[in-house]
Formats: structure tokens, sequence, C-alpha cells
């Protein structure tokens, strides 16, 4: 091969590219996931528990249909002030967001890098070739794949 020169280029001590993992190498597989009718209070507990900020909302058929995270139960706090007396027969559906992303398990974390930091959202629902849940990456796995990829 020649270049702008044309002049021979020496391949022969390039390094080959590293191929760039897969997001399924660093999503989380076992996920938390809760029900449109779950109580509200479950959810908070589960959590704190759990220190996690957010899960997939699914139907009885396991399809994603929203999301809950941290920030959707604040709105417990202020909507029982609201009304003067606790929440206490909320459920997921009355807090949970439909606003997700989802993208397919073969997409690259440099994809995925470039969506996250290019998009407010912190975490992606990661779906198989069928449109099935099999796991969610968030901004916090990505830095690991960074880190472990230094």
């Amino acid at each position: 091969m020649k270049n702008f020169q044309n002049k021979l280029v020496d391949n022969s001590q390039k390094q080959p590219a590293a191929s760039i993992p897969s997001v399924e190498e660093y999503m989380t597989k076992d996920l938390i996931t809760f029900k449109a009718d779950t109580d509200i209070n479950e959810v908070i507990s589960s959590l704190l528990e759990n220190r996690i900020s957010g899960a997939p909302v699914l139907d009885d058929n396991g399809k994603v249909v929203g999301l809950i995270d941290d920030k959707d139960c604040l709105k417990v706090l202020y909507g029982s002030l609201y009304n003067q007396m606790p929440s206490t027969s909320e459920t997921v559906s009355n807090y949970m967001s439909n606003v997700m992303k989802k993208i397919n398990v073969n997409q690259s974390i440099l994809d995925v890098a470039m969506l996250f930091a290019s998009t407010p959202y912190k975490r992606l629902l990661v779906m198989d070739d069928n449109d099935n849940l099999i796991g969610q990456v968030s901004r916090r796995d990505i830095l690991r794949a960074i880190q472990e990829l230094s």
C-alpha cells in the first residue's frame, strides 16, 4: 500500500486494533424488576436495600412497560404533603415513567458510551434480538469497562 506521497507504507509493525467489547460483557444480567401493581413503598425499600437507583417495570408477560427510579419515588413525599396524608396504597403505575431507551445486546460499549454522553439517560435496557429484556447497562458499567480496558 502507498501513502499520499506515493511511498510504500510498512504495515508489518502495526498491531491489530483490539476488538471493542459488546454491552453484554458489562451489563447487569440479574435484574430486580417490578410490576405496575407493586406497592410504591415496597419499591422504595427494595431500591434502598439493593443499593440501586431504578429498575424496569414488567407486565405479566415479562414485557417492559416502564421504568421506576429514585427520582420517580421522590414524588411520593411531595404528593403526600400536598394531600396532608401519607401515601399508603399507591402503586408503581402511579409513579413509573415510560421514557426509556432500549439497546440491542450486540451493541459495542463504544456505542453505549456515546449514547450516554449525548443523552440524559443513566441506564439503558438491553434487549435480545426478539425484543426480550435480558439486562441493563448503566453509566457506572461503562466506567468499569473503561477502567478494565485501560
